[in-house]
């Protein structure tokens, strides 16, 4: 067996034998990467979660291709053996549909962004009309792959501009999540296609959202074992207890008194990159830092990858 497949085992039989304690590494989101505990209570709080906000039930397929050893792939495990679904375990890749067996549609998925830009590449090269003689056969897959799912979840990273647009070619829906291994993955889903389509990320049922003195989001739950979590997310959190991230605190440049998220700065120039492809800079990987200044203190600083 794969190392993948080993910790996929190991985790299943710590389940089924009852275990009320698993271990995980923290991905460094709120501090730097640290081992914690996460309760079986907290694990399976956020199963129903997620079976609630999306309409997961059983015998539905699921397919797991995330590292099984960390959360998002552990916690695809838990909702499989919680909820009752029916699971496929592949290796990690950038193209997990090569994996799966012909003839298996999956229901439910969690993507990250490199893997969806990988498929979404090749899918989109079809027409959603298989009556197409020009289409190839691993594209039309591919789409009906994507196009059969119920549910896909897109985390572990920033969705670019590019990516979003690309997405509303789908019909199936999809969501970027938000959360944390503290969290047991994912408290808030934000549709980013079809209909439903919003800015805003939508707390799943039971858990409860605050702000600190920065402006920073601090979340409890039963998938927090009902402490308070602190991150170093600044949000707009709006009535309606929904939230816009809108960067982190320790990414924040003070340009002469002037508060400018670097974040907030890249999604603007990722727009334009995918609105005037021509461009001699479109394409390139960037990012905006604060760099030291006499007058300014920190000066907003583009910086881009080369040709």
């Amino acid at each position: 067996l794969s190392e993948n497949a080993r910790a996929a085992l190991a985790f299943a039989q710590q389940w089924l034998a009852g275990d009320e304690r698993f271990g995980l590494t923290t991905s460094g989101s709120t501090g730097k990467p640290k081992p914690i505990f996460l309760l079986r209570s907290q694990m399976e709080a956020s199963a129903h979660a997620t079976a609630a906000a999306l309409g997961l039930t059983a015998g539905q397929r699921a397919l797991v291709c995330l590292p099984t050893r960390y959360v998002a792939g552990r916690m695809m495990l838990v909702r499989g053996l919680v909820l009752g679904l029916q699971l496929l375990v592949v290796e990690p890749a950038s193209d997990p549909l090569a994996l799966v067996p012909a003839g298996w549609q999956p229901d439910f998925a969690a993507f990250v962004p490199l893997q969806m830009q990988t498929l979404l590449a090749t899918a989109l090269t079809a027409p959603g009309d298989s009556c197409y003689a020009d289409e190839t056969e691993r594209a039309f897959r591919y789409r009906r792959l994507l196009e059969g799912m119920r549910a896909i979840l897109l985390g572990g990273g920033p969705v670019s501009a590019a990516l979003h647009a690309q997405v509303q070619e789908l019909a199936a829906p999809v969501y970027h999540t938000y959360g944390m291994t503290e969290t047991a993955t994912h408290i808030a889903l934000r549709r980013l296609n079809g209909p439903g389509a919003t800015d805003a990320f939508v707390p799943l049922p039971g858990v409860e959202l605050a702000l600190d003195e920065r402006g920073c989001l601090a979340i409890r739950g039963a998938v927090t074992a009902g402490a308070w979590v602190q991150t170093n997310d600044l949000v707009d959190l709006r009535a309606d207890g929904s939230f816009v991230w809108q960067g982190r605190f320790d990414n924040v440049i003070n340009s002469g008194g002037v508060k400018v998220h670097s974040e907030a700065v890249e999604a603007i120039i990722e727009a334009l990159q995918a609105a005037h492809p021509p461009v001699a800079w479109a394409g390139r990987r960037l990012a905006v830092a604060g760099l030291p200044d006499e007058r300014l203190g920190e000066d907003v600083t583009l910086v881009l990858e080369g040709p």
